[in-house]
């Protein structure tokens, strides 16, 4: 196979269709290639499903318009599909899709996919006649699935390393989010479905150099205040900032590197267990209740003896539930799986003849998890 051609032009050079197509086709083909190689495929920008709320004139019914906002995608073949306005999604081609399907609660999804659309042009026709079309309408069009069909999404495969962007009938599908159908009409809209959502684009590299000397990193397209950032600054001093955005867009530092490795934090700073420290967790539990572990030890371990337990539980004695009862604890201990066993007798003196039986009961304890000291040597 060869590489990508290049059309190359000679003075005096007759010019024929293929040659002006050649180099219409090798500006698709780069631009293809650096959308599908360089970045990860998606929603660029815009895309969104809205609602507007109507009601039905024959029944009365609340339901919602729905549309798809302007914005463009780049899919996996590294074509861009640009949708210039919002779309009002059509119920009907939903209904010949899944009207015959069985009510049902769950959301359905809705895709976007490249269209080709020939176009004549208006300007001066050719000598020659009029012979076909003179452009080709990078269009779109909005596809809707089955229950389901949201996998089909992350089944798709991109074409060859040296492939141009895909020209339909070839289908990518770009999935916009779902759509809840009750009575012939939408309901309401969501943005995810049985764990999977929009994708949106992405970049691949191994550098990112910011040319002021920050770089920001944040959750959003826009700066929103209380959202997370993280900031590298290289001023003087440099330093690495994680923090909360304020309303005048600056970021409110929750935690700071300094150059000279410094760490400053605004909250608590928790790590593992060490070497001499006692964690503590109490309660209640009743009898065949596994004891919890203080926050931060694991049961590994306590099995590879680096923590060592101490437990101590004291029985409640439940109150007598009449005067001619008595009560009193028969049994409060733990085993060696923290589990506990604790049981409770009963003496019914009145009973004929008089009856003793046991009932479980409840404890209170106190667990205290202790790592010992480790000795330093040295000379």
């Amino acid at each position: 196979m060869t590489g990508p051609l290049r059309p190359a032009f000679q003075e005096g050079q007759v010019l024929a269709a293929a040659d002006l197509a050649a180099t219409v086709a090798y500006t698709r083909g780069t631009t293809g290639r650096h959308s599908r190689l360089l970045h990860d495929w998606g929603i660029a920008d815009g895309l969104e499903l809205t609602t507007a709320d109507r009601t039905d004139p024959a029944t009365n019914a609340r339901y919602v318009e729905v549309s798809v906002s302007a914005g463009s995608a780049i899919d996996g073949t590294g074509r861009e599909i640009v949708v210039p306005a919002p779309v009002v999604l059509s119920e009907a081609e939903f209904a010949q899709v899944n009207g015959a399907d069985r009510a049902s609660a769950e959301p359905y999804p809705v895709f976007l996919t490249a269209v080709d659309r020939a176009r004549t042009s208006t300007g001066p026709g050719s000598c020659a006649g009029a012979t076909g079309p003179t452009r080709v309408e990078e269009s779109y069009q909005i596809l809707f699935g089955r229950l389901g069909d949201e996998r089909l999404v992350a089944e798709q495969r991109p074409p060859a390393v040296g492939a141009a962007p895909a020209d339909p009938p070839a289908r990518w599908l770009v999935l916009l989010g779902f759509l809840r159908w009750t009575d012939g009409h939408f309901t309401a809209v969501a943005s995810r479905a049985r764990t999977v959502g929009p994708r949106y684009a992405g970049v691949r590299a191994d550098t990112v150099a910011a040319r002021s000397g920050t770089l920001s990193l944040r959750s959003r397209p826009a700066v929103q205040e209380g959202q997370p950032a993280l900031v590298l600054s290289g001023e003087d001093p440099p330093s690495l900032v994680y923090g909360l955005y304020q309303a005048s867009g600056s970021v409110s530092p929750l935690m700071t590197v300094a150059a000279n490795g410094n760490l400053t934090i605004a909250g608590s700073f928790a790590s593992r267990i060490s070497a001499g420290s006692v964690l503590a967790t109490s309660g209640s539990a009743t009898d065949g209740m596994l004891l919890p572990l203080p926050s931060g030890v694991t049961p590994e371990e306590v099995a590879d003896g680096r923590v060592s337990l101490h437990v101590y539980v004291t029985p409640r004695v439940p109150p007598t539930p009449n005067d001619t009862t008595l009560t009193s604890p028969a049994q409060a201990t733990v085993d060696g799986d923290r589990r506990v066993r604790c049981r409770v007798r009963i003496f019914d003196y009145a009973a004929a003849p008089p009856q003793v039986f046991e009932q479980p009961g409840a404890v209170d304890f106190l667990v205290l998890a202790t790592v010992a000291a480790t000795s330093g040597g040295g000379g």
